[in-house]
This record gives C-alpha cells, structure tokens and sequence, in this order.
C-alpha cells in the first residue's frame, strides 16, 4: 500500500510534467484569445490599409462619449443639455484623434501578442485601453463582469507570466 510520501512524489512528478507540457500551450492560447477581441474591434474600424472608417467617428463620439440616454459616472463630452458637439471643436478633433488612436494601437498590439513579440508591453498597453473602456465609457459592473474582467485577466496573465515559450520573445530571449 502507498503512503502518503509515494503518493505526493508521484502527484509531484505529474504536476511538473503537466506544467512543463501544457504551460506553453496554455500561455499560447491566452494570448490568442485576448488579442482577437481586440484585432477584431482594431479591424472593424479601417476600410483597407490606413483608411479609417470614418463611421467610427460617430460611434466614439456619439455612443462612447455623448450616449443618449447618458450612462451615470460616464467621461461626457458633448453638451450635457442638448447631446451636440461644436463643429470643428478641440473635443470633435480630440475624440477623431482617439478614433484612430484605437483603431491602430488594438491592431498593433493585439499583432504583437499574437507572434510574442514584446508580449508584456502590449499586454500593459492592452490593460490600459480595458481600464480606460471601463472607467470612462461604460463605468457600470456589469460591463466590468463581462465582458471586461475577462479581457484584464487575460492580459493580467501574459503581463505577470510573460507570453511563454511559443514566442518570438522567448526565440530572441528577451523572456526567460
């Protein structure tokens, strides 16, 4: 009959076997899943290679930063009392600014932690956006349950472990 020592050697063994195998995959496949939510919102907002979909524009400035009715505790940048925008405002062209900010930094990053190249700052610019979509445009718990805690952990995880072996980073041993 094994004692308790035989079998905790044994789960031991397994456990590292396990980790040593599975690990790369798994780090894999949490870097692949975050970054496609974020290239996918990255791709919707061009029309082709450096022509911006200027539909976008009405999106960040009209459902992100002017919603009618207006989300409590909200970033508003429009007229609290009639939901418009002075044309050719600071605000109208800082809000077309971030536009296309977003749409080439979900598109640069989320590139990046697909091949694990500079995995940790992508992942760190990644949180950034999350926290900045939660904070200031849908400040609610429920958009923070889902779908947001799902995209910072995911992140949270490549950020604090690293993107693992599968990656150009390991390859150019700029991760361990």
């Amino acid at each position: 009959m094994p004692n308790f020592s035989d079998l905790k050697n044994l789960h031991l063994i397994l456990a590292s076997q396990l980790t040593r195998w599975v690990s790369p995959f798994s780090q894999l496949f949490i870097r692949l899943l975050v970054a496609k939510v974020f290239l996918m919102s990255g791709l919707s907002k061009w029309n082709g290679f450096f022509d911006f979909d200027e539909n976008k524009y009405d999106l960040f400035m009209y459902e992100f930063f002017c919603p009618d009715p207006v989300r409590p505790h909200a970033v508003q940048l429009c007229d609290s009392e009639t939901l418009e925008y002075v044309d050719g405002s600071a605000v109208v062209s800082f809000i077309h600014g971030l536009a296309v900010s977003a749409g080439i930094m979900e598109v640069l990053l989320s590139s990046l932690l697909i091949v694990g190249l500079f995995s940790r700052a992508a992942a760190l610019g990644l949180i950034g956006m999350t926290l900045f979509i939660q904070l200031a445009v849908f400040p609610s718990w429920d958009h923070w349950w889902n779908p947001a805690v799902w995209w910072f952990t995911a992140l949270l995880c490549v950020f604090a472990y690293g993107p693992g072996k599968l990656s150009i980073d390991r390859m150019l041993g700029l991760e361990r």
